[in-house]
């Protein structure tokens, strides 16, 4: 399943939350949003022998490098910290928005990973922390492996409850947590269009389904 079948699903799968949390327009369009990118989030670690044969491949993660630097930025005025704690992380933002178009897939994931496990460690967000160490270490790894099995499921799941709490919006950690779910769901080998499968058991087994 490609890249862009995976993010229309996980929006699918926001915009669900949303009406069974009865948002409001906006928190839909941030719920959607959510599930939309966090649909994506386990092809993080593909690597360069994957990358042409994927949807999407690195100007996904490009995208998402950019993405996250946008929203650090943003959310530097959003928490409301010290000034030299904001230009801090303002400059973190840009920083990652700037890097990460002259880098290729793999540098520009693990450099992602350490700009956004720095950035939480100034603003002193958790979730941002741990989404940076998730990044680092999804840069690392085969593909279709600890990111596409329980144990990233459970990862996630951490990283979306913290965030949830940051922004105090109900759905948050649910519309992660469900669009992240869909992708393993998309590239489970039971369905009849994947020649492949996911170890959904790591480290107990290695066995695809």
């Amino acid at each position: 399943m490609n890249g862009t079948t995976h993010a229309a699903i996980g929006a699918t799968s926001g915009f669900i939350v949303a009406n069974t949390f009865q948002a409001n327009p906006s928190t839909t369009i941030l719920l959607v949003g959510l599930a939309g990118i966090s649909g994506l989030i386990p092809d993080l670690d593909i690597d360069g022998k994957l990358r042409d044969k994927i949807t999407l491949s690195h100007k996904v993660i490009q995208k998402t490098a950019q993405l996250i630097g946008i929203l650090l930025v943003f959310y530097s005025f959003y928490e409301g910290g010290t000034p030299k704690e904001n230009w801090v992380s303002i400059g973190i933002g840009l920083g990652i928005i700037v890097g990460s178009s002259f880098i290729r897939q793999k540098h520009m994931l693990t450099m992602t990973g350490i700009g956004v496990l720095t950035g939480g460690f100034y603003i002193q967000e958790q979730w941002l922390l741990l989404f940076g160490i998730y990044i680092l270490i999804a840069s690392f790894l085969p593909h279709r492996s600890y990111t596409h099995s329980i144990v990233g499921v459970i990862f996630f799941g951490i990283i979306a409850s913290k965030f949830e709490l940051a922004l105090g919006i109900d759905g948050v950690f649910y519309a992660c947590l469900i669009g992240y779910v869909s992708h393993l769901i998309g590239d489970l080998k039971l369905l009849p269009f994947n020649k492949r499968g996911i170890k959904l058991f790591l480290p107990i087994s290695s066995k695809e389904i």
